[in-house]
């Protein structure tokens, strides 16, 4: 009785069966692929090549294809060969010629490039010009601001506030604190319209203001709460109030260390008197125009997101219980942010930027 060409057996390693297990059940993985990893693996339980082919439902020879290109080139032998497609219209000097021009030129009516004016300019189309960008990062049409900090005891506070964060002192309990004044109570001048399938929330481009109200906060670092309290205006006899709030919130046996800016209230001859009195409070100045190293600043964000530029409020009074119905929730669950970087990170950063920025010659 003939029975045929025996058939090699096809064994796998671990690293490949995973491999093929991950590309088979890969939700990206081109199904061509995911066919073959299939094929490979129900020939590796010792099927016969007609079973392998009733199984995936394929011509025995697709089956006996594929396993012989496995046998011969492991996983490799899986994976489409490079097709020679149609050549290349745009040549490498053209693409780094767009590239420099982006770079170093600017169009004499306008500030910027755009895919248009790129493409009128280096004879190509604005969907070339286009994919060019994208391959090599650059998007002319955006912009974006920095600020550098020009405090002379820089590397000194960074080193200070960054230290409490990573490695606060014992017994002492870390606060950043800031105002967020002139928060406006605004109510759009016509009924919002909702949401509803295929149509995004609307609301008029116009309100009315019904008044402002300041924001005195102060983030606990290692638990995330938030000591909050609102007042009409923010003067240094408001920012002493909120002092004697943190003073009754946190256990006298406790010394408090509290990160600020340089806003004048916090300076005053008011506050200093204040302070030579309660001598377990400790100040600690952020850099000037350096807000980003408070971590308050992140909260009086995720407030603004979260309950302010959307929110409607028809008179103060609403404003503020919206204020505290948001802080009331921040303790409730509170979730402390983490900080990464460590003080030599960003100064190193810090430096590297300083040094693009004194490279560019303007």
């Amino acid at each position: 009785m003939r029975t045929g060409r025996p058939t090699a057996p096809l064994t796998l390693t671990t690293i490949e069966r995973e491999t093929l297990q991950q590309w088979m059940r890969r939700p990206k993985t081109a199904q061509a692929l995911a066919h073959r990893a299939e094929i490979i693996l129900i020939c590796a339980e010792r099927q016969p090549n007609l079973a392998v082919a009733r199984a995936v439902r394929v011509a025995p020879q697709t089956v006996c294809k594929w396993r012989q290109r496995f046998m011969t080139h492991r996983l490799d032998g899986l994976l489409d060969e490079p097709r020679p497609g149609a050549p290349r219209t745009v040549t490498d000097a053209a693409v780094e010629r767009i590239v420099t021009q982006t770079l170093e030129m600017t169009p004499t009516y306008a500030t910027h490039w755009s895919t248009r004016a790129m493409a009128q300019t280096s004879g190509v189309s604005r969907s070339t010009v286009h994919r060019i960008w994208r391959a090599f990062g650059l998007q002319p049409h955006r912009t974006e601001t920095f600020k550098l900090s020009a405090d002379p005891l820089f590397v000194e506070k960074v080193r200070d506030i960054v230290g409490l964060y990573l490695q606060p002192p014992d017994k002492a309990l870390v606060l950043c604190v800031d105002e967020k004044a002139q928060i406006q109570a605004l109510d759009r001048t016509r009924p919002l319209l909702p949401m509803r399938p295929g149509q995004v929330e609307r609301r008029t481009h116009d309100y009315h203001r019904y008044g402002t109200t300041s924001l005195f906060a102060a983030l606990e670092v290692k638990t995330g709460r938030v000591i909050g309290q609102v007042h009409q205006r923010h003067r240094a006899q408001e920012f002493r109030q909120f002092l004697d709030t943190i003073e009754a919130n946190v256990p006298e046996q406790l010394d408090v260390h509290l990160i600020l800016d340089n806003y004048g209230t916090h300076k005053t001859a008011l506050i200093r008197r204040w302070l030579l009195k309660r001598p377990r409070f400790h100040l600690h100045f952020t850099p000037t125009s350096a807000s980003w190293i408070n971590l308050v600043e992140r909260w009086f964000a995720l407030l603004t997101e979260r309950q302010l530029r959307r929110g409607v409020h028809p008179s103060v009074r609403a404003l503020k219980a919206a204020i505290q119905h948001y802080i009331t929730v921040t303790n409730t669950h509170p979730k402390p942010f983490t900080w990464t970087k460590t003080a030599d990170e960003i100064l190193a950063s810090v430096a590297r930027f300083c040094q693009r920025t004194s490279e560019t010659g303007h």
